[in-house]
């Protein structure tokens, strides 16, 4: 995670004070949860509420000394409260406090990939009923196939985009929960209605049964669809980097005045954002193994996921946030080259309608195979001479015998059901 590659909001949720200030949020709700049971004085908890606060360069240097980072968080509070402080964290272990902020964290930074999510599917929606109509070619293992529209490549992003913000949806609520059960998750010094108390009051759930942490099955799915994000925003990126390629060149990023595309080379225009965000998606994707790797700890807890959460947390949420931030704003401004689509679309002389000439064949009585045979034979020779075009080679084919050839020479036909998959792509408010 570096400033280059992160928005402010998002890096936020991740600084010392922010995770400082949830920890003394998470503590102050305890003490609140405590005196209701009668373990805390009201006058002690009074104290506690008014005074309590942290000084993050004093808890940096307490942590030299004693090599924990809440027991110095727990001291430095302690500074400021006094005697009272006695009732801070009673009953309690670290990764109650670590536990249930890390949901806090990842549940905002998931909140924020929602909300960039919305950015990315609106920004396909306009563009695919924007494009909804401009024919172009298909290309299958990158060779031509049959002629689509420029719109259902958008509406099909738009689809992955929308299952992606269902499952993020989902996980969210996964990890939303809280921990606060003692040092081995039974309760053993604290009663469950602290737990109960402060997960309600932060909105969260009570995690059903943790060992000394909460369960990292649960961070490992949430940061698992973080992956598959990423892999849906390297998928349009790669769609727009081939477009943008010189010999098709159908669509191309905006090149803003005054941009440079090479020190070298003065005429280029590269798809740069869209090769970055291919590199950001791999950051993302890096992340993954080592939170697999955090769901087996030993026994009741050990401390190797910690280094991985400190490190790999703030990276993918904040590096993901950022690119569907990029993506959105390229999706808007990708420019459209009408005439080179029609170009392309002409390329091959006929050669992306030989299905439709094989079942008219069929359909006038020749055999499946003796249908393919004639026309590979014409399309094969189109292959290697291009004097003449796959039309004219079916056309002058003496094996061809049903009138009527050029009907079959007609993109509008392969369109006839575009209405049918955007109406089921799109809700009647989404395309008004």
């Amino acid at each position: 995670m570096i400033p280059r590659y992160s928005r402010e909001v998002a890096a936020s949720i991740w600084r010392d004070d922010t995770r400082f200030s949830l920890w003394l949020e998470i503590e102050l709700l305890a003490c609140e949860a405590q005196a209701r049971l009668g373990n805390i004085p009201q006058e002690s908890l009074s104290v506690i509420l008014e005074k309590a606060a942290f000084d993050i360069e004093r808890i940096g240097f307490i942590e030299k000394e004693v090599k924990h980072d809440v027991i110095a968080f727990l001291t430095s509070v302690a500074e400021f409260v006094g005697p009272d402080a006695r009732y801070i964290h009673m009953g309690m272990t670290s990764s109650d406090v670590v536990d249930t902020a890390f949901s806090l964290q990842l549940r905002r930074a998931g909140t924020l990939l929602l909300e960039g999510l919305d950015k990315v599917t609106e920004a396909l929606r306009e563009r695919a009923l924007e494009h909804k109509n401009t024919i172009c070619v298909a290309r299958t293992h990158g060779i031509h196939a049959e002629p689509i529209t420029l719109g259902l490549k958008f509406a099909r992003f738009y689809q992955e985009f929308k299952r992606n913000r269902l499952r993020l949806s989902q996980v969210i609520k996964e990890i939303s929960v809280c921990k606060i059960s003692g040092a081995v998750g039974q309760f053993g010094n604290i009663d469950p209605f602290v737990q109960e108390y402060v997960a309600e009051k932060l909105g969260l759930e009570p995690e059903p049964l943790a060992t000394q942490v909460i369960p990292r099955d649960r961070y490992a799915v949430f940061f698992s669809t973080l992956a598959l994000i990423a892999s849906s925003i390297e998928n349009v990126a790669t769609e727009i980097r081939h477009l943008q390629r010189s010999e098709v060149l159908e669509c191309s990023e905006y090149f803003s005045p005054g941009q440079k595309g090479s020190s070298a080379m003065p005429h280029k225009k590269n798809p740069i954002l869209s090769e970055n965000l291919t590199g950001l998606a791999r950051i993302v994707r890096s992340t993954v193994i080592p939170f697999l790797e955090n769901v087996s700890l030993w026994h009741e807890r050990d401390i190797s996921h910690s280094s991985v959460e400190r490190v790999c947390a703030p990276m993918a949420c904040v590096t993901l946030d950022f690119a569907l931030e990029r993506l959105s704003t390229v999706i808007r401004e990708l420019v459209v080259f009408e005439k080179n689509i029609e170009k392309n679309l002409n390329l091959l002389g006929g050669l992306i309608f030989s299905q439709k000439v094989l079942l008219a064949l069929i359909e006038s009585g020749k055999t499946r195979e003796e249908a393919y045979h004639i026309v590979q034979e014409n399309a094969m020779k189109s292959w290697n001479d291009t004097s003449t075009s796959f039309v004219e080679n079916i056309k002058m084919d003496k094996r061809v015998t049903f009138q009527e050839v050029d009907k079959l020479f007609c993109y509008e036909s392969y369109l006839r059901h575009l209405d049918y998959i955007f109406e089921h792509v799109f809700s009647a408010s989404e395309v008004s």
